[in-house]
């Protein structure tokens, strides 16, 4: 096991930690049983770090009484690796030495995409700075929303078979990926029908694909709700409605081509005044459909909520239900895939020219079509149990703006074209050759090298 040694300002950064809902301190004397419970509710949350071998604030003296040996620790280790149910993976484990005070037991533990129990079968979560127990419908729920029990996959014995393979949508669905097979049959093989007391019945998956009316079957609210508010305040009153909001019902793959449509009618045409200056609303249409199929696809369906696309004077927000799943945080969206609704994501991806691309791809595209256009990235948050996508109407800093930033940010520095580039995340060439020839011409940069030729070119500030 590694052991690091810490200077003062680690030590200092331990010892004021505030205690809450990503990180705790432990006294070693803690007992591995109870420490467990701790290390499993962050792993069942949002994941966080224990640090062991530091007394609670409210102790007085000396505060570091770390393990005077890595063996020390073995019982603890022990219980929370080899003991905790299902085990954790990619934890970090380390000791820190601390000059004349032992060591301390720093646990890095990630959000998981499985639930975990202690070894006497409890279950916890994380809430703030305590932990608390779970059972019964809370666990599945926290299973549901982790994607490690995926919720589409629940049978709803109470749904007709016959009422999903005599549907108009499940008919064409077939007729569009060229399947022969009988209707049922075919819902089988796609695990569309899931056993309950011995028969195959539909299940959640099953219904939000074919079903008539979804959202009546499920009596839950999973429809979508577009609102266009004549405002750019964070909170928005009922009159500056500019309609009443549209709630758009069906299967998902009805829905979703619905919401598409209803959002591009309110963005086409409309405007707002930015001090004095009359700004059109315009979005990149495919950034637009890749964020909400996203929302439709990737929702948390067992969550009674409707998905909300509030479309105000300077930004598109795009509001579903669910935290973000698994092991996915704000800070890897674009470099991990996870999904919550597997099957209901490969059904609409087998569909000749998809709405959906493969998992995570969507963002990517999003991203670079806003970058495109001349706008910001979007901006992602997850609130109480939903995660937000905020659009704005904001444009990039100009290519211009980005060389002189460059050159007040390394005085003395050249520039040339592929690095402006880089730094613009511009790709047209052309585009920025015409912009430093700009800057060129009105005297406010100059060529290094009068002698270079042109694809050597490149700038200092004049």
């Amino acid at each position: 096991m590694e052991i690091r040694k810490i200077g003062r300002d680690e030590i200092q950064a331990i010892l004021y930690l505030n205690e809450d809902h990503f990180n705790d301190v432990k006294s070693k004397r803690i007992a591995p049983a109870k420490l467990q419970e701790t290390f499993v509710a962050f792993a069942n949350a949002d994941g966080g770090d224990i640090f062991i071998g530091v007394e609670d604030k409210a102790e007085t003296g000396e505060r570091v009484i770390g393990f005077s040996e890595q063996e020390e620790a073995n019982g603890v280790l022990s219980t929370l690796l080899e003991e905790t149910s299902p085990s954790v993976e990619n934890l970090v484990v380390e000791f820190l030495e601390v000059e004349g005070k032992g060591l301390i037991l720093h646990v890095g533990i990630p959000k998981s995409p499985k639930v975990h129990y202690t070894a006497s079968g409890g279950c916890f979560i994380r809430v703030n700075a305590s932990k608390r127990k779970i059972k019964g419908e809370r666990v599945t729920q926290l299973a549901y929303s982790k994607g490690a029990e995926p919720y589409e996959r629940k049978p709803l014995p109470d749904v007709e078979i016959e009422d999903i393979t005599e549907s108009d949508h499940l008919l064409d669905y077939m007729g569009r990926v060229r399947s022969h097979l009988q209707p049922e049959a075919f819902l089988r093989k796609q695990r569309l029908l899931t056993k309950k007391d011995g028969d195959r019945v539909p299940n959640v998956g099953c219904v939000l694909l074919f079903d008539e009316e979804p959202q009546e079957t499920l009596e839950a609210r999973c429809a979508v709700k577009v609102y266009r508010l004549r405002t750019t305040e964070k909170e928005y009153k009922r009159e500056q409605l500019a309609e009443m909001p549209v709630t758009i019902n069906g299967p998902v793959e009805m829905v979703i081509d619905s919401t598409i449509l209803q959002v591009s009618k309110y963005i086409d045409g409309a405007s707002f005044d930015d001090n004095g200056k009359l700004v059109k609303l315009s979005y990149p249409s495919e950034a637009l459909k890749e964020i909400l199929v996203n929302a439709v696809i990737h929702r948390d369906y067992s969550l009674n909520d409707d998905i909300h696309v509030r479309i105000f004077d300077n930004r598109v927000e795009i509001q579903s239900p669910g935290k973000l799943p698994g092991y996915m945080n704000l800070n890897n969206l674009y470099d991990e895939r996870f999904s919550r609704n597997p099957n209901l994501v490969r059904m609409l991806h087998n569909l000749p020219d998809p709405v959906n691309h493969d998992i995570g791809e969507g963002l990517d595209t999003a991203k670079n079509e806003l970058k495109k256009a001349g706008l910001v990235d979007p901006e992602f948050d997850e609130k109480d149990n939903a995660f937000i996508v905020t659009i704005r109407h904001q444009k990039l800093a100009s290519i211009e703006d980005v060389v002189m930033q460059y050159f007040d940010d390394n005085p003395g520095a050249s520039i040339g074209n592929k690095l402006v580039r880089q730094l613009s995340g511009e790709d047209d060439m052309q585009k920025v050759k015409s912009a430093l020839q700009k800057l060129r011409a009105n005297g406010t940069i100059k060529l290094e090298n009068e002698n270079a030729s042109p694809f050597n070119y490149r700038y200092i500030k004049a």
